[in-house]
């Protein structure tokens, strides 16, 4: 753990006392989102210190263009960037002349922030004393409304403490932002036009090369006391920014407030050229409600989301505190009301990574959404990777595969590959298993299979003409090989025969066929379609199928254990717990040369191999397998531990179990890898709700019913958890002498608790 300043609360992510050290991690631990944009708790007032500026909107990019120094056939041309959006926050505050800056002060007492989970707001306050001897309070409170999703709030307070002082507040819009991961300081914006209208402001602005329009807009209200006054107003207006300002005069004891409201309208959701008439209705409607009944809704929304969403932990704080974190900004970053958005790894948080879609979305995200949304939220997931099927099938083209088969893209914005690092966007190939995977999982979890006649076959046999190429015979084995691949462990680069790779390709293949024949059976006009769309014919299945039951994977009779890849064991085979501490992080530490020979796991494949296909092994397999990869992984993936802690629990291994959910639910809270300030962990939040649910609640389905096998940790008194399980609601209450399980539905349903059959029926606690 590197961090520990975050105050234990059960609803809130609490900082005491002003540090500049830390400043950037806690914009990003206090960043707040409504799905569809978000920013990091930059300061509303000028800050001269260290920070990084962000602020972004869902389904908004720039292609960067791909510079390498060797070009290689089938390059991505561009590199996917976050864009960094205009600056509306911005309320520079001078007091008697002086600018109020936290950098310069000449003291800052009673700094406290905290963000609010369970109502959806962020609020800032803190004593100063400016450079000229006045002191003054602040406090300030601000949210992005998720019922008007283009809409921000503030509320701004200035409490006068000593003296008497003009006060002056310079709510602005700026959009000469550049972004923190920029190359050369290059923009990815240009302003088209400003305008102002009485105290509105207006700036029209377009990214470059992919002509996206946003026009960001602002309107500010100025009170004395509580009271609306009419202050002394300015504007200024330079190249890209606006700037208005309004003065007043205050004595001791005054509080003097400015309301903003501002935020984004862009031509993803309105016409090009209605914008600014756009953003003018989103302000009537605010100032129609005002900030109290705008803030007032926003509790409402969270209330609904987190009656469905909530795990409730008693008796161990920490951990309430990290899995609300998670389930709050998987909600903030994601709403599921657009089915051209998607899951960002770092959200609204951050730029690091690029894109807005990885294969977290498809083998992290989809349990979580599925079960505390509902099944249109999950499915509109899929239909976002059914819409990119022709760019997975050229993104292959590139690469010299034929015949439709397709290569979903490591990273993308709009279904092209937009990664550029050789090892992984050529190489781990493995994402394409993930597509079919998450069809598979909505299909058990849902029971809606019509998705698959409709869109998911298609998808299936653009994979598994993939990897039917992909493979290649090998004499020398008398099998099948996948050669040249990286898998989630990303710490072994083109290696041949990585056993999750190929155990991926044989089920995608053999479950692609699976379909086949029951759409055939069942849904014959669709089958139909898509032979006659996909031009499949009985030789090419047989190709498959020979693929599918002759692959290769990789095992050690010594050891008993599938081998991550062929040339395992031919690494020194040193357990973590055996390397000098001060070496960890061993990204930040070696050279990229140094970890690729070392034996160290970034996440684990074998065992990510055995978390999507438990039902395949044994439990002592499980065990065995366990056992020899677990000391070896380093866990510098966000996406290891929740894996290792459902498996742990499996196992009955509750401290172990325990010890990595605190890891992954306060991976970012206390700055396990060293990197918070840089964004939260977005994806692998999911993954946190799943080493709950799916690890100590031990959720699964078995024989087309729900099955639980509870377990507690020992720091808990009881854990609690609802899930939407095909439109019905079962909330399960775990003690540690009983389970209890209730029903929101209208008939009854039967599960399995420890492999018994139980029926619970609607309004009637049940107590096993």
């Amino acid at each position: 753990m590197n961090q520990d300043y975050i105050q234990p609360d059960s609803w809130s992510i609490i900082e005491e006392g002003f540090e500049k050290g830390r400043v950037k991690s806690s914009e990003s631990l206090f960043s707040i989102g409504n799905g569809a944009m978000g920013q990091r708790a930059n300061f509303e007032e000028s800050y001269t210190g260290s920070s990084f500026q962000g602020s972004y909107i869902a389904g908004i990019y720039y292609p960067d263009k791909t510079k390498v120094g060797w070009w290689k056939n089938g390059y991505p041309e561009y590199f996917a960037k976050v864009l960094n959006a205009p600056n509306w926050i911005g309320i520079d505050v001078e007091v008697e002349g002086e600018s109020l800056d936290l950098n310069t002060c000449k003291s800052i007492e009673d700094f406290r922030r905290e963000l609010n989970m369970k109502e959806g707001w962020l609020k800032r306050s803190f004593v100063a004393t400016l450079p000229n001897d006045i002191k003054i309070k602040v406090t300030a409170t601000r949210f992005l409304s998720m019922e008007l999703d283009e809409l921000g709030a503030i509320d701004y307070n200035v409490e006068l403490l000593s003296g008497k002082a003009k006060i002056v507040f310079k709510p602005y819009l700026d959009s000469g932002i550049s972004n923190t991961d920029a190359n050369w300081e290059e923009r990815f914006w240009k302003t088209v036009a400003i305008k102002e209208e009485g105290h509105q402001a207006f700036i029209t602005s377009q990214t470059l090369k992919t002509e996206f329009l946003a026009c960001t807009y602002m309107q500010s209200e100025i009170f004395v006391n509580e009271e609306k006054v009419q202050a002394d107003f300015n504007s200024k207006q330079e190249e890209n920014k606006i700037e208005f300002s309004y003065a007043v005069f205050a004595e001791k004891g005054d509080t003097v407030k400015i309301r903003k409201y501002a935020g984004y309208v862009t031509d993803m959701n309105h016409e090009k050229n209605g914008l600014v008439d756009a953003a003018k209705n989103v302000l009537a409607t605010a100032l129609d409600h005002g900030f109290d009944a705008l803030l007032q809704m926003q509790k409402e929304t969270w209330v609904k989301i987190w009656e469905m969403a909530d795990i409730s932990i008693e008796g161990d704080v920490k951990a309430q505190q990290g899995i609300r974190f998670n389930i709050f900004q998987l909600n903030q970053t994601y709403s599921g009301k657009d089915e051209r958005l998607n899951i960002g790894p770092k959200g609204f948080t951050g730029e690091k990574y690029g894109g807005s879609t990885y294969w977290d979305t498809e083998a992290y995200c989809i349990p979580f959404y599925m079960a505390t949304k509902d099944q249109q939220v999950a499915r509109n997931l899929l239909t976002y990777r059914y819409n990119h099927l022709q760019k997975a099938i050229e993104n292959a083209e590139k690469l010299g595969f034929t015949n439709g088969a397709a290569l979903y893209p490591m990273v993308t914005m709009n279904g092209e590959e937009s990664h550029n690092e050789w090892e992984i966007t050529f190489e781990e190939i493995h994402r394409n298993g993930s597509m079919v995977f998450a069809i598979y999982n909505y299909v058990r979890y849902t029971g809606d299979f019509d998705y698959i006649p409709e869109k998911g076959l298609e998808v299936m046999i653009a994979v598994a003409r993939f990897w039917q190429q992909r493979a290649n015979f090998s004499k020398a084995k008398n099998k099948f090989v996948i050669l040249g691949v990286t898998g989630p462990n990303e710490y072994e680069n083109n290696v041949n025969n990585n056993w999750y790779t190929n155990y991926l390709a044989k089920w995608c293949i053999e479950y692609c066929m699976q379909m086949i024949d029951k759409v055939k059976s069942g849904h014959k006009e669709d089958y139909d379609r898509i032979m006659g769309h996909t031009n499949l014919s009985d030789s090419e299945l047989m190709e498959w199928k020979d693929v599918a039951d002759n692959m290769y994977f990789p095992y050690s009779e010594e050891k008993g254990v599938f081998l991550q890849q062929d040339g395992f064991l031919d690494k020194e085979i040193i357990p973590v717990e055996d390397l000098d501490p001060k070496m960890r992080p061993i990204n930040q530490t070696w050279s990229w040369d140094r970890i690729l020979r070392s034996c160290y796991i970034k996440q684990a494949d074998v065992l990510q191999g055995f978390y999507f296909f438990e039902d395949h092994f044994k439990e002592n397999e499980l065990e065995k397998h366990f056992d020899f990869y677990e000391p070896l992984t380093v866990h510098e993936s966000s996406l290891s531990p929740c894996v290792h802690s459902i498996q742990a629990a499996k196992l009955g291994r509750m401290a172990q179990a325990y010890e990595f959910y605190v890891r992954t639910s306060r991976l970012d809270l206390d700055d396990y890898n060293n990197e918070v300030k840089e964004g939260c962990h977005i994806t692998s939040m999911a993954g946190t709700w799943m080493s709950i649910v799916e690890g100590f609640g031990g959720m699964r389905i078995v024989d087309d019913k729900l099955s639980f096998s509870p377990r507690i940790p020992e720091e808990w008194k009881g854990y609690s958890f609802k899930v939407n399980f095909r439109n019905q609601i079962l909330k399960i209450k775990v003690a540690a002498d009983k389970t209890t399980f209730s029903l929101e539905g209208e008939e009854a349903i039967k599960i399995l608790v420890k492999d018994r059959l139980v029926e619970v029926t609607p309004n009637e606690l049940i107590t096993v």
